[in-house]
């Protein structure tokens, strides 16, 4: 089969990509082997540092968010592939500045499994660490059971909360608790209507009807079990709001922070249109945005569709949400 993309060979795609992250960012990460992506900043870092890890095929995420203000180090798997623990064991030693390290994983198998293996090899060896798992995915699990549920977009501002708290020189007890208490309190939920080819192969994830979407799609293209007809972008917002809302429970009075995530071939056209409408149905509502993202931040390759993220918000996680940072995607 001919792929229809622009890649060399298909085995070398993960450590192509990073060399040109590093080749077009060398003012601030560079790549280690073993597909370690660092922050330069992490050589006079005097603080708690974060370390998060996943597979490639996701860009922006993960590696596009290491940087000041983010992340220290990000450990890349292969296509849609955990890393090793070994990998991710050699970067919490490298991130290890004496002031504790922050791991960020999100709640899918592999992934859970490496961050696990870490952990335990982690703390035999003596470094001070603690494992954040973000689980907001509303499609699979109710909140009650929370352990089954994925991690989607929420992951990339979580960094950012986290990465400013420990900028400001907080410890590892306290950028841990801001870190749980920020991922207690966010949802997300995606769609679909025509999903993605995994890169090396050429192969679809599924297949939608031509006037079909499915609500609930996971970050690997895995089914969320509601198909149903395509439906125009008010309405598709207005049911994906709802979801959201009845999870965190949202009332009147309340501060959140939305992101409408890309998934790969949805245009920024579609994506405004769609936070058009759930910024005026909130705001029916009485419930307030005041910070809100409108771009490709975790992606699923050529995906079409997107997923609507929505978060509680305090001052402090506003502060920390505008402090400064500097990444290859994100500059504040």
């Amino acid at each position: 089969m001919t792929l229809r993309k622009f890649i060399n060979k298909p085995e070398n795609i993960t450590s192509e990509l990073l060399e040109g992250l590093a080749l077009a960012n060398p003012f601030l990460l560079e790549v280690k082997p073993h597909n370690l992506v660092v922050n330069k900043g992490l050589k006079t870092a005097n603080r708690v540092t974060i370390v998060t890890l996943g597979g490639s095929g996701h860009e922006p995420a993960f590696e596009g968010f290491v940087g000041e203000g983010m992340i220290d180090v990000a450990v890349v798997g292969d296509i849609f592939a955990a890393p090793g623990y070994k990998a991710v064991l050699e970067a919490l030693r490298l991130a290890d500045k004496g002031k504790g390290i922050v791991l960020i994983v999100l709640n899918h198998a592999s992934d859970m499994l490496a961050g696990t293996q870490t952990l335990e090899e982690a703390r035999r060896a003596g470094i001070a660490v603690s494992m954040v798992v973000t689980r907001e995915d509303v499609a699979y699990a109710p909140r009650t059971a929370a352990d089954r549920r994925r991690g989607l977009v929420g992951c990339v501002p979580l960094y950012k909360i986290v990465g400013a708290a420990a900028a400001q020189g907080k410890s590892l007890q306290d950028v841990t608790a801001i870190a749980q208490d920020f991922a207690d309190n966010m949802a997300t939920i995606a769609v679909a209507c025509k999903t993605a080819t995994h890169p090396q192969n050429g192969s679809a994830f599924s297949v939608l009807g031509t006037d079909e979407m499915e609500i609930g799609m996971g970050q690997h293209g895995e089914g969320g079990g509601d198909r149903q007809k395509m439906k125009n972008a008010d309405e598709t917002a207005i049911l994906m709001t709802d979801l959201l809302i009845t999870d965190l429970n949202l009332c009147a009075g309340e501060e959140i922070m939305v992101i409408v995530n890309g998934t790969g071939s949805t245009t920024i056209m579609e994506m405004l249109i769609i936070f058009r409408c759930v910024h005026k149905y909130l705001s029916a509502k009485g419930i307030r945005i005041v910070a809100n993202w409108v771009e490709e931040v975790l992606t699923v390759q050529e995906q079409a569709g997107f997923q609507l993220f929505f978060a509680r918000m305090n001052a402090q996680n506003l502060w920390y949400w505008n402090a400064p940072a500097r990444t290859p995607y994100l500059v504040r």
